[in-house]
């Protein structure tokens, strides 16, 4: 006893010096180290187990160790684990060498075992799973291993891989054994007879409101219902579902379904098509009718057939998306003409006699038929009307040596027409998917179709009034266009368009119209630009009358001569770019750009008038974002 005592103080000695041993010459050992090096207590356990321990690099530190009783060598390398676990190392045996390295590192040197071994040995487990999926309880477990353990999910055998202290996977082990036991809850699928899977489903759902989820989930293609809990909840939804699952009277029943998106009074025939092949017994029951008020239809029919109509309702009552159509057109067209020309007449006098002269058609105007439109002037002048240059002269006798021998008429004309048009038209129209839309912008211009005299119809001075037809044709820009979305954004467009105008055309009696149309179907990607037909033109026609062998002689043959030149050149382009507007964002942001634009027209308009005139009365739209704040529909005077 007196050596124990001796030993004891010895120790204490030594471990105020900074580490000390007691090693008898007996099996037990007694340690105590008090802020020792960490290393000297890996040689003393070396020297006591007889171990050969190799020691990483990274192993550090001061410890303190008291014991007051005697330790087995066994015991010994226990509390030296427990030791390395507190400061966060590890002991790994490696064959006949022992490795000491920090925990972070000791996972990857551990081998997969399943048996026991020692608390503080470092081991990795892979621990397998039967009735909960690994990733489910993962998250769960995490929080209850040390931040040095190795903990995942392995999906495809549905196992748990830890790595950790032998008595860490051993309490980790117990706790996964209770989480993975076999559950009495699941699924079953019950089938309707009578009544609609949505609406006992969603009773089923507000009667059991306190589930995590839904109980109850409908089935609409085969009518039933999918039941899930546990044992006794199932139960209790197969015993109400089996009192709600009861047939209706005699002659079924009426429903009103309300539509979102569809037109009911569009829906009904469609509808009523599906019921043509019902037996002529049934049919009979059958009615289906539209509530164009409330844009809702109502159905009295069997159950089996009320759910086959409300299914096609389904799916016919969708939301459509809108697309927007902008097209460019730019056309440039120039439009010349030039009549130049001289007509003669020649009238012997008296009321019968000889007559001769130069009749030409080409230029719109004769020398014969000018007395329509002719206004006297003085001393036997001749005014006349019209474009260009006219110069007329008629004379009332020409005498020779007194005598008077014939009258004299001549008309010459100079006219040259330029005619230059450039319009940039960029139209746009917004509608829905599959539904036509068009839009006309222009004027309805009159034309003259014809006219007559009526017989005893005059004015008061006794001249004839005669009537005349008037028919108005639309001139302007005419865009119709139906949008079908295909799969991948990409749209299928049925386009007609036509562009029509006024253009002067030299020698033309009445008003003249460029028309240009086009109907095609293209299919244009979402947002792209697609030109969808141009007209490049440049005609020339020339025309020359001329009186045979008198316009041969040089110089003096101009006077039996009459020419007319047109030419004209056009050059148009049509341009169409579709946009899917998918949600309401993009809408909005679409009609603040358009917005934006008139009104920042309107500004400049108004900088641009003159300063006699009252700016403050021009019309301004409102800031948008007051218009929409407010809701009003107009601004005051000065825009605000």
């Amino acid at each position: 006893m007196k050596t124990n005592q001796f030993a004891a103080v010895a120790a204490l000695i030594f471990g105020l010096a900074g580490s000390g041993v007691h090693a008898q010459q007996s099996e037990t050992h007694l340690l105590n180290f008090q802020n020792a090096d960490i290393r000297s207590l890996i040689t003393t356990v070396a020297d006591i187990t007889g171990r050969n321990i190799v020691i990483d690099p990274a192993v550090s530190g001061q410890i303190t160790v008291i014991s007051s009783e005697e330790l087995t060598a066994d015991s010994v390398y226990d509390v030296f684990l427990s030791i390395l676990a507190v400061h966060g190392y590890s002991a790994i045996d490696d064959g006949a060498v022992t490795r000491i390295v920090p925990d972070a590192a000791a996972r990857f040197g551990s081998g997969v075992a399943n048996g026991t071994g020692g608390g503080q040995d470092q081991v990795t487990r892979l621990i397998p799973l039967e009735h909960v999926r690994a990733a489910e309880v993962l998250p769960m477990l995490r929080s209850l291993v040390p931040q040095s353990a190795y903990l995942a999910a392995h999906e495809t055998s549905n196992s748990l891989l830890v790595s950790d202290r032998a008595a860490g996977v051993r309490r980790l082990q117990a706790v996964i054994e209770r989480l993975d036991a076999a559950s009495d809850n699941g699924a079953e699928v019950l089938g309707l007879s009578h009544a609609d899977a949505e609406e006992v489903a969603e009773i089923a759902n507000q009667i059991y409101s306190g589930a995590e989820q839904p109980l109850a989930i409908p089935d609409a293609r085969t009518n039933s219902i999918v039941l899930r809990g546990d044992t006794a909840q199932r139960v209790r939804l197969r015993t109400l579902i089996s009192h709600l699952d009861t047939p209706m009277t005699e002659g079924g029943g009426s429903r009103v379904v309300y539509l979102r998106y569809a037109n009911a009074q569009s829906l009904v025939p469609v509808l009523e098509s599906l019921v043509d092949e019902v037996g002529e017994g049934q049919r009979q029951r059958v009615r289906i009718n539209a509530h164009e008020e409330t844009n809702s239809i109502v159905i009295s029919a069997p159950p089996a057939v009320y759910r086959e109509i409300r299914s096609i309702i389904d799916q016919l009552d969708i939301r459509r998306a809108q697309v927007l159509v902008e097209a460019i057109i730019a056309e440039v067209a120039a439009d010349t003409g030039m009549d130049l020309g001289i007509q003669w007449q020649f009238f012997e006098s008296g009321d019968s006699g000889f007559f001769g002269g130069t009749n030409f058609q080409t230029g719109g105007r004769n020398i014969l038929n000018l007395s329509a439109g002719l206004a006297s002037g003085e001393d036997g002048a001749t005014v006349l009307p019209g474009g260009g240059l006219n110069l007329g002269y008629v004379d009332g006798t020409t005498n020779l040596l007194g005598i008077e021998l014939l009258e004299i008429g001549a008309l010459a004309q100079a006219l040259a027409t330029d005619g230059n048009t450039n319009v940039l038209s960029t139209p746009s129209i917004v509608t829905m998917d599959n539904h036509p839309a068009s839009i006309n912008v222009g004027q309805e211009v009159p034309f003259l179709s014809g006219s007559f005299v009526a017989e005893g119809v005059s004015t008061a001075e006794g001249q004839v009034n005669p009537f005349q037809t008037i028919q108005r044709e639309e001139v302007g820009l005419k865009l119709r266009v139906t949008p079908h979305i295909n799969e991948g954004d990409t749209i299928m467009l049925a386009i007609e368009q036509e562009v029509s105008s006024l253009a002067p055309i030299a020698g033309a009696v009445d008003l003249i119209t460029n028309k240009r149309t086009i109907s095609t179907r293209v299919m244009v990607p979402d947002g792209s630009m697609l030109v969808l037909g141009g007209l490049i033109s440049d005609d020339l026609s020339e025309s020359v009358e001329r009186v045979p062998g008198l316009s041969r002689i040089p110089l003096f043959g101009e006077l039996f001569t009459y020419r007319s030149t047109s030419q004209v050149k056009r050059n148009l382009m049509v341009f169409i770019r579709p946009r899917i507007l998918h949600d309401q964002k993009l809408m909005d942001d679409l009609t603040a750009g358009k917005y934006r634009t008139i009104r920042g027209s309107q500004l400049e308009q108004r900088a641009g008038r003159s300063v006699l005139s009252r700016r403050e009365e021009t019309p301004l739209l409102p800031e948008l974002e007051d218009f929409l704040q407010t809701g009003q529909g107009a601004s005051e005077p000065d825009g605000r």
